[in-house]
């Protein structure tokens, strides 16, 4: 099999010891990679004991047989671990530049476990890897530390280096990768995992090209199909992701208040078109893309300026704006460059200061647990003030920096009546109530709320895929049909975090499941049809599943909290109808093969070879 170095690192940073694990075709046929791989290794090489921020667990950065290919949008990894903020199983998908960069050094995949006895980062490049010391840059922003990088090794290389957030191992902290631009592995915390490692970084740079097995007739498809893709996602590429604030605040999809408000005005104030008229000065683009949705924006002057750097995404807009109702386009652009610097997950810094504030109005925190800050709704002073707080782990942002979970389980009370999460991660920017698909992903995700899962609301919208079986869109607020359609979405998009390409290929019918099974056979030799792909799909997100079945997860962590279960949305043409989740995870868990409780069947998991 072709498209693969079929190699991966290891490295046991406790004994300073460096290995390569040869991988065999039967294991990449079963598994492909990114996904499939790490969840793979993350099943077979912890614990129900093992600690996530213990040197037993494993941090695993895996790209897959479309990484460096030319293959539209596939400049990505995934990054895994056991998840600090969840206790569960922990995954990050990422784009930017590392993941061809360190692909092309000649593995697949690298793995780290233990402990270094001081602070260290990875150099890795054509002749192997090597372990350094970072104590130069230990305590410095991911942006400052990747500079000194690039300046150790090469200007051409990528960074994937934690901040202060990661280094004081805050349980919301990612890890951004710094190269021509910055993109962030964000959820999960995986960047406390790095460091409780003192892992610093990994810095990548190689000339290695796998072989691809059809390497002319893989550019010639390509070269067809993208005019096409950029024509399709022309309004998107203009605007980026957070074009579509707006039109998702009138549908009712856009999440306000800690989710408990129905409608916003000031919405209009943050969207990208606002950004794209005023402080947008171009468009950034992951390595290989087409698309190029990333912002890249200047604000000259003001309590927020000078600030030159990667501006905000629509899920940034969505829980640093709308959930604590700040609509100060400055404040987010700050708050994002804070958590871009420190290594913070946006959409978890977002969702524990929404938290916070009501927590405030309610009078569970006072000003004297905010050091004199006010969190009232609205204030982008206090936005950014406790975005910096968590970061650097100061005052109330210590127990901030823990997550919605268990801040609300510290505070007591009724704080669990308001605190929104589900299995302890912190939604995404999309209103389950809106999109009953959703709601179901988000309840049986295997992170946790995670609308990447299943990516399930653009095919309630007016999205369909007929290779999947879903011919024509999902009708919204009925429960016919709606967990065919999430299983078969899950098991799709965990099929392209295997192979790896980005969901916003899919706007527009841009990319199709049979582009997808094209390209896989140029690339790798083999010839398999979409339903051998989607097998894989079916197994990478069952093994997830079985991962988490481990550690206890089951029916009774599939709900949702009880805000989006038992509130009411008020406001002009919002429905009041709210999902079923009982009656909507019943019949998934037969649609999946599973047991009444969630639980994968012995039939399901001999029948996809598990």
């Amino acid at each position: 099999m072709l498209g693969y170095h079929k190699k991966i690192l290891r490295v046991d940073l406790t004994k300073r010891k460096i290995e390569v694990q040869d991988l065999d075709d039967s294991l990449l046929e079963k598994y492909v990679g990114g996904v499939g791989l790490g969840a793979r290794l993350l099943y077979d090489e912890t614990t129900p004991d093992t600690d996530p921020l213990g040197p037993e667990n494993i941090l695993a950065a895996m790209t897959g047989p479309f990484t460096d290919s030319r293959v539209p949008s596939s400049g990505r990894h995934h990054v895994m671990g056991r998840s600090p903020l969840t206790g569960i199983l922990g995954e990050s998908n990422v784009g930017g530049s590392w993941a061809i960069h360190f692909k092309k050094t000649g593995y697949d995949g690298i793995v780290v476990t233990g402990k270094a006895d001081g602070p260290v980062y990875l150099w890795i490049h054509d002749g192997g890897v090597e372990i350094r010391d970072a104590g130069p840059i230990m305590g410095k922003d991911s942006i400052e530390s990747a500079k000194w990088l690039k300046r150790q090794t090469t200007d051409k290389a990528s960074a994937a280096v934690i901040g202060p957030a990661g280094e004081r191992m805050v349980r919301i902290a990612g890890i951004p990768h710094v190269g021509t631009i910055v993109r962030q592995a964000a959820r999960c915390g995986l960047g406390a995992v790095m460091g409780s490692k003192n892992l610093k970084a990994m810095v990548a740079f190689g000339t290695q090209k796998a072989v691809m097995a059809d390497e002319d007739g893989l550019r010639a498809q390509i070269k067809t199909i993208l005019p096409h893709i950029q024509k399709v996602t022309e309004t998107f590429s203009k605007y980026g992701t957070s074009g579509g604030v707006e039109n998702y605040e009138k549908m009712g999809n856009f999440p306000l208040q800690n989710w408990r408000a129905g409608r916003w005005a000031d919405a209009t104030k943050i969207s990208g078109v606002v950004m794209h008229d005023t402080i947008l000065k171009g468009k950034t683009a992951c390595l290989q893309c087409p698309i190029a949705c990333g912002r890249h924006i200047r604000i000259e002057e003001g309590p927020y300026g000078p600030l030159d750097g990667e501006g905000p995404e629509y899920e940034t807009f969505g829980t640093m704006g709308g959930e604590c109702l700040v609509h100060d386009l400055g404040a987010i652009c700050k708050a994002n460059d804070l958590c871009n610097r420190y290594g913070l997950d946006t959409m978890s810094t977002g969702s524990v200061i929404a938290f916070a504030m009501e927590a405030f109005e309610k009078g569970l925190i006072t000003i004297a647990d905010t050091d004199g800050i006010e969190l009232r709704w609205g204030s982008g002073e206090a936005l950014v003030k406790m975005t910096r707080k968590i970061g650097l782990r100061q005052g109330i942002g210590e127990l901030m920096g823990e997550g919605v979970m268990r801040m609300a389980k510290a505070l007591g009370r009724n704080a669990e009546e308001f605190a929104i999460h589900v299995k302890g991660l912190e939604p995404s920017a999309h209103d389950p109530r809106r999109f009953w698909s959703q709601a179901l992903s988000y309840g049986t995700a295997a992170r946790g709320a995670c609308h990447n899962a299943g990516w399930n609301h653009p095919y309630e919208m007016g999205l369909f895929m007929a290779e999947l079986g879903i011919d024509k869109p999902q009708p919204s607020y009925q429960v016919e049909g709606m967990a065919e359609m999430t299983a078969k979405l899950q098991t799709y998009q965990t099929m392209n975090d295997a192979l790896i390409i980005c969901r916003f290929t899919q706007i527009g019918k841009a990319v199709t499941a049979t582009n997808i099974v094209d390209w896989y056979n140029l690339a790798t030799g083999r010839q398999v049809d979409i339903g051998e792909l989607l097998a894989v799909g079916e197994r990478i997100f069952n093994l997830k599943r079985l991962f988490n079945t481990r550690l206890g997860i089951s029916r009774k962590d599939d709900f949702l909290p009880p805000r989006f279960l038992t509130h009411n949305r008020k406001g002009e043409g919002l429905t009041t109808q709210l999902p079923p989740m009982g009656q909507l995870l019943a019949n998934y868990y037969e649609v999946r093969g599973w047991s009444e409780d969630g639980l994968p069947t012995s039939d399901k998991l001999q029948q996809l070879g598990i």
